[in-house]
């Protein structure tokens, strides 16, 4: 069973370890370049340093868990600018949690919701049919399905494929699995393949979030980098279906400063959604999380207070991905994504293409099968596809590219998928 499983056989980077780790790349192949990782190369804002340095006094205080006024009014503030809120369907005070990042808050959420599930649900949802399930999209990001695992429960993967546009169908699952859920995680724009949510599918899932009794985590860690146009928010979508609380129902949405302003290593973020929900992750995190700093907090709120910033880290990912479209071509399937910083290309076997890519290469990336999980057909949709990270400088992400190409388009045909040298590729893994 899925959710007997170690927490670890989802653990993506872990398998790439084991897959590169007795085979270290060839010298005359340049230095490594790590396109595995989305975690950005380029350097936040000075005054981050400067507000830490001025809050240094409050080292010595633990977190307050509902995190400090200034902070939570910076939160509400960017979300009613950036998604054109009405006034008044967020609280301040009551419906924003400070957290370390959005993956611990995506972790606690659903063992609020598990916990809420077993003290007050008395089987209403359908025990006798098989344990609690967690909908997540496949491929999917790793700590959804360790957190279902945490919990027991059974996480029911929903592929988000090319068919479907990227992103999981989930008025397609089964009724009676429907009936069965606690939780749902979508990620939009989505990660890996950066497919982004329209405020119509937004709105599809909140409602059939409250037709079967469970609640939706809209993790949007992705939604300030983008090409053109925004991605929509869960908010908006909540927002067009009531007012106040009523509209809120069901629903937490999770943002962070990590990819917004190339801060991951300062953990800070927060959930925004029920005031319900957000008092139950509250109330886990009181018991086993950990809080944001205080001088964190005071360089957050700035963080989310200004935008120019924001603006130059999309420009910096945009001539990344012009770099892309110059360099790929219609080579393996590429297409610019609506957000993120990831290319999901169609290599013909993803696994043996990042083993050729470290060894003739040494451009580390993660094959899309590690990011996925196979069917009960045996049919993994992750199976042909790389995720490459696209967060180093021009320079360093353009000789990476070259790399690629080089190594994965031996037949030079820059119209095809780039899967004719699939059989040697396969051949790599037993070589």
């Amino acid at each position: 069973m899925a959710n007997r499983r170690s927490l670890q056989t989802f653990h993506p980077f872990t398998r790439l370890n084991r897959l590169l780790g007795d085979s270290p790349p060839d010298p005359a192949n340049g230095a490594p370049i790590l396109l595995s990782i989305g975690e950005p190369k380029n350097q936040p804002p000075a005054f981050v340093a400067e507000e830490i340095t001025a809050a240094a006094a409050s080292w010595s205080r633990y977190p307050l868990p509902r995190g400090i006024d200034a902070y939570r009014d910076a939160c509400g503030a960017w979300l009613q600018r950036r998604y054109a809120l009405p006034e008044g369907l967020i609280s301040t005070e009551r419906s924003i949690l400070p957290l370390p990042g959005t993956r611990e808050g995506l972790f606690f959420a659903l063992l609020a919701a598990a916990q809420d599930h077993a003290q007050n649900h008395h089987g209403r949802k359908h025990h006798s049919a098989g344990p609690p399930v967690v909908l997540m999209p496949n491929p999917f990001y790793h700590v959804y399905a360790g957190a279902a695992v945490a919990v027991g429960a059974e996480p029911v993967f929903v592929p988000a494929t090319a068919e479907n546009g990227f992103l999981p169908d989930y008025g397609s699952v089964d009724p009676a699995v429907l009936d069965r859920a606690i939780f749902c995680f979508l990620c939009s724009p989505s990660n890996p393949q950066g497919a982004a949510a329209d405020l119509e599918q937004l709105g599809g899932l909140i409602e059939l979030a409250r037709r079967h009794d469970f609640v939706v985590a809209f993790d949007e860690c992705y939604a300030e980098i983008y090409g053109d146009k925004p991605p929509a928010g869960a908010l908006q979508a909540a927002a067009l279906s009531g007012s106040g609380e009523a509209a809120l129902d069901r629903l937490l949405v999770f943002h962070s400063l990590s990819k917004r302003s190339s801060v991951p290593g300062l953990r800070c973020g927060f959930a925004a959604g029920s005031t319900k929900l957000i008092d139950g992750l509250d109330a886990v995190l009181k018991m086993g999380g950990a809080g944001v700093p205080h001088p964190i907090q005071a360089a957050g709120a700035r963080l989310w207070r200004e935008e120019s910033h924001v603006e130059a880290n999309r420009a910096y990912y945009r001539k990344n991905f012009a770099l892309a479209e110059r360099l790929l071509g219609r080579r393996f399937g590429f297409a610019k994504p609506d957000g993120g910083f990831f290319l999901w290309l169609d290599v013909g076997d993803g696994e043996a293409a990042a083993l050729k890519l470290w060894r003739e290469a040494a451009v580390r990336v993660v094959p899309g099968a590690y990011m996925c999980e196979t069917d009960a057909a045996g049919h993994n949709p992750g199976r042909r596809y790389i995720r490459v990270a696209l967060v180093y400088d021009a320079a360093t992400t353009e000789e990476g590219l070259k790399r690629i190409v080089r190594v994965l388009d031996n037949d030079g045909d820059s119209d095809g998928a780039g899967n004719s040298d699939a059989p040697a590729l396969s051949a790599a893994l037993e070589g």
